[in-house]
Parts: C-alpha cells; structure tokens; sequence
C-alpha cells in the first residue's frame, strides 16, 4: 500500500498505488456494473435546479460529469484531496464543456463555510479511510451541510452472499484490510449516526463483480 505525504497530508491514491490513478476509470469499467451503479446514485442525490451540490472524493470527475448531465441547473462542486486524480476530472469537464468547480482539500477541514451546500455526496471513498478518518470526514460534511441537507453515500459495505465476501478480498488486498475492515463488517450506517445525521438508512445495494455496493443516505 502506497501512502504519498504532501507536506503533512497522507492520503491513499485511488488504487492504492500513486502508479495506478490513469487505469482508475478502466479498472472501474472491467469490475463493477459502471452504467448501474453510477445511475442509481444520481438517482439518490436526485438534482434539483438551484442546488449547491458537493462531491466529497471527486475522483476522475464521473460523478460530476453524469449529475452534470442529468440537470444542467445545478452548482456542483468537488473535492479530493489527490492533486493527480483531481487533475484527470479537470481534463475530463473541460472535454464535455462544463465549468465546475474542483477543490483539493488538506486532509483535515473542507475549504467552505458551515452550511454551504443543500446536498453532498460521496462515492467509492470512506472504505480507503480509516476509522478515526471516517468520522472525521463525516463531521466535516455534517458542517458544511446547510440544516436539513442531504448526504449520500455510495460504497462497499456488508456482502450480500459468501461469494460478494470472497469477491471483496481483491479490494481489500489493493486498498488495505485496516480501513476496509468497517465496510465489510456493515458499520457506515454507525459511523453516519454518530456525526449527528438522523434518518440513516440503507437504501439499496448493488452485487459487482468485486463485491456489495451499498447505499446510504442520511439527513442534517
């Protein structure tokens, strides 16, 4: 597991390895469901026109592009702490000619006033955190929510079947059983609770080819 320090930040890169960012997208393509997965967390954010909506781990910029695409009236920004992959999804905006916001972050306190967004969501991010990093996230989107806000959380968590375990021991080998640990055993639900949400739930999941995508949505 490669872990790449920028002054004091430390961060895991999307595939473990700072090598291996330029194959996320294709290594996402081969293993899960793409089309599926993403359109079901869209659907969970569900865009209104008029929104601020932030994306915490932006990533190579696919969620942005594909909420992009289902409403154009939206204020959407991202944020990732990954100067490398951040500069993927800048490529990739700019190629289908929207202008979005894209933020790095230290690692510790989101760039934004409290209660800046109506929703923010996540995907594929929290199972690379470790626990105290996890709730520590949690308490920063909890802030920059505005009050009754909207988070949405999409990422493996309890599998459906002894074969969607099996399958979840090839994430686990690239991104480390320590922080992937809480995810399989279903605890993102606890965690979304103790930084304050309410209404916790999971609300679907999807079985891949690498494991249980779950989904969690939660109200400030």
């Amino acid at each position: 597991m490669a872990t790449i320090v920028q002054g004091k930040k430390k961060y895991i890169p999307a595939l473990g390895y700072d090598q291996l960012t330029g194959y996320y997208d294709l290594i996402v393509r081969l293993t899960m469901p793409e089309q599926e997965f993403r359109k079901r967390l869209i659907d969970a954010v569900a865009p209104l026109s008029g929104e601020t909506i932030l994306e915490f781990g932006a990533g190579t910029g696919q969620n942005l592009i594909a909420l992009q695409q289902r409403n154009n009236q939206i204020h959407l920004t991202g944020v990732d702490i990954d100067p490398k992959v951040s500069a993927i999804a800048a490529r990739k905006i700019a190629k289908h000619g929207f202008r979005l916001q894209l933020d790095l972050y230290d690692g510790a306190t989101f760039p934004y006033e409290d209660h800046s967004f109506d929703k923010v969501f996540s995907s594929l991010v929290f199972h690379q955190l470790d626990s105290e990093t996890k709730h520590a996230c949690l308490q920063e989107i909890y802030r920059v929510l505005k009050p009754g806000g909207r988070l949405v959380i999409g990422d493996w968590g309890r599998p459906a079947s002894i074969w969607m375990r099996c399958a979840f021991y090839l994430v686990q080998l690239v991104d480390g059983f320590k922080t992937t640990h809480d995810n399989v055993k279903g605890r993102m639900p606890a965690f979304i609770s103790r930084a304050g949400f309410k209404d916790v739930c999971e609300s679907d999941f999807i079985n891949t080819g690498i494991g249980t995508f779950c989904y969690y949505l939660a109200t400030k």
